[in-house]
């Protein structure tokens, strides 16, 4: 994982040297993301500078990549997973400079210069992109520049404006926080175009308009069951596919397994692929053939006991990392400082995960593969169990994926960023979306045929059933903050009830007036991230009010039940909820 920082609309030309220092100490608070170096690129028009971690082309991938004359110039933070096919299909030829993923985005952009409609083509080329990825592309010729970032919002990118006027890019808020007065997470599935909309002044525009966002109703048919089996074969030969095209690396990797059934399933499909370089269409053996798993959790945690024998059925080498109550309220403050959130699911799961990835660059490793998405897409969440019908059902399945840039993709990037380890979410691949999206929301429902209940996503465990334990395919949904091991939770909460009096909670809207902290220990969390984010543009970032599943407005239309229930573990839906021993 990487970061990205630039300078842009500069007011004077002797504003590039001038900001250079600026420029490298606002990097720097970013260089956890890339420990491996640092580029910086200026102009009279525009200042770029990248944090590298290297996954590809590790000895001729430094960034800013540039191209042959110099004049185009691009920071990225991200992986193009179809570089090699997009490559291959470039209609303007392109002098590659390096064997980075990313450089193909160089290579398409002319395309887009010389179009007609320059935001059609732009959006073809954004269109065409399998991958992940944030990015800031200048044209020195045009003096014009592109920002763009991915259609879920894997990668982080914040944007704003400094108070002379120009415009700053940040991969986190940490970057920019003090210089900008005013500034906001750049929205997923958009770019935009400097030289684009009335007048030239610039245009943010929206790239990403999947079908899938409507809902598609089952084909009638006389065998449910038939239909949900076929179903179940196009998404295991999808999800298939992407995790082989997500294993691209040129350094060691590994697998987040929690025990649960989404981290499980990726990594019994990456053990399939794990002993072929899929760089070279498997021919070639791999440099790492064999695949490691990662869990973490207390002692005794139903997530470790899961993980290890997932870990035992796909005979993978296999870290139990154990790390204790305390270690992780020591960690509350750092962790958010590197989620920049104070959403209270986020933090919970965040701060073991940022435990682990500490342990997991310690071993080497820098890229790891994970199960964040198959929730959002499948109905995975207990209070989904609610849903009235297909038609509420999937239009929830969308606003969850709309939003997770906000939770899931934004906890497991930052998290493992914050010790350089780059986090991969194949359930999030574009052309897995495509193809999971469209299937029927009545086949991820938990009423089959006839009203019949059963457990949520099933559909998916019907793809998956062959490659893990019964056990393991058919286990209820836990949430990540709660699998780790009960006590957790219940520790946090002892902490904000020690540390935040009833009359604080009382006054809390006179002390935060926006966002407003319903419990103590969201009022904790609060208070850690107004110390170090002191800015109403900051607590903007945040989603607010009550934006956690159990108690979503849309939860409480399905099951008004949900309205007093002001905490988010999944332990909190007890008509569904199944304990496990811990």
């Amino acid at each position: 994982m990487c970061s990205i920082f630039a300078l842009l609309d500069l007011v004077t030309p002797a504003d590039g040297e001038a900001l250079r220092g600026l420029l490298l100490e606002c990097s720097r608070r970013q260089r956890h993301r890339g420990p491996d170096w640092s580029g910086v690129y200026t102009d009279e028009g525009a200042l770029l500078a990248h944090e590298r971690l290297a996954i590809v082309d590790v000895d001729n991938g430094a960034q800013p990549l540039r191209s042959a004359d110099g004049r185009r110039v691009l920071a990225v933070n991200g992986e193009i997973y179809n570089h090699r096919a997009l490559r291959d299909r470039l209609t303007i030829p392109y002098e590659f400079q390096t064997g980075s993923d990313c450089e193909v985005i160089l290579g398409m952009f002319p395309e887009s210069v010389r179009a007609a409609d320059r935001n059609a083509a732009t959006v073809r080329m954004l269109e065409a992109l399998n991958g992940i990825f944030a990015f800031v592309l200048w044209d020195a010729d045009e003096d014009r520049y592109l920002v763009a970032r991915d259609p879920i919002g894997v990668i982080p990118l914040y944007w704003g404006r400094d108070e002379q006027g120009r415009r700053v890019v940040a991969s986190e808020m940490k970057a920019l926080y003090d210089v900008c007065g005013d500034f906001e997470a750049f929205p997923p599935g958009h770019f935009f175009d400097s030289r684009g909309g009335v007048e030239g002044k610039g245009e943010l525009i929206r790239y990403y308009r999947p079908l899938w966002r409507r809902h598609s109703e089952a084909e009638a048919s006389s065998d449910q069951a038939a239909a949900e089996t076929a179903a179940a074969a196009r998404i295991r030969d999808a999800l298939d596919a992407a995790v082989a095209r997500q294993l691209m690396t040129d350094v060691p990797y590994g697998v987040l397994l929690s025990g649960g059934l989404d981290s499980s399933v990726i990594a019994a499909l990456a053990a399939q692929h794990a002993r072929r370089r899929v760089e070279t269409d498997e021919r070639e053996e791999a440099w790492w053939p064999r695949l490691h798993t990662f869990a973490v959790g207390l002692e005794g945690s139903p997530d470790l006991a899961a993980a290890r024998k997932v870990a035992d059925h796909l005979e993978t080498v296999h870290h139990e990392m154990h790390y204790t109550i305390q270690e992780g309220l020591d960690a509350l403050r750092d962790v958010i400082w590197h989620i920049e959130t104070f959403d209270v699911t986020t933090i919970r799961a965040s701060t073991p995960m940022y435990l682990m990835a500490r342990r997991i660059k310690a071993m080497g490793v820098k890229m790891v593969l994970s199960g964040e998405g198959s929730d959002e897409i499948f109905g995975g969440y207990l209070y989904f169990h609610k849903a009235p019908d297909a038609e509420e059902f999937h239009a929830e399945t969308v606003r969850k994926l709309d939003a997770l840039h906000l939770f899931d993709c934004l906890r497991a990037n930052k998290s493992m960023a914050a010790w350089g380890v780059e986090a991969r979410v194949p359930f999030l691949d574009r052309e897995f979306l495509d193809v999971a999206m469209a299937v029927p929301a009545l086949f991820k429902m938990t009423q089959g045929a006839g009203g019949t209940p059963r457990i949520e996503k099933h559909v998916l465990r019907l793809a998956v059933e062959d490659l893990l334990p019964h056990d393991v395919v058919w286990r209820q949904k836990e949430q990540f903050s709660d699998g780790v091991g009960y006590g957790w939770i219940d520790s946090l909460r002892a902490l904000a009830e020690e540390q935040v009096s009833d009359d604080e909670l009382r006054r809390a809207e006179f002390r935060f007036p926006r966002n407003t902290p319903a419990t103590k220990e969201a009022y904790l969390y609060r208070s850690l991230f107004a110390e170090q984010f002191p800015s109403e543009a900051a607590v903007a970032t945040v989603p607010g009010g009550k934006s956690i599943a159990c108690s979503s407005p849309v939860a409480i239309a399905w099951d008004a039940s949900f309205g007093a229930n002001a905490d988010p573990s999944g332990r909190a839906i007890r008509d569904v909820h199944v304990a496990e021993e811990s």
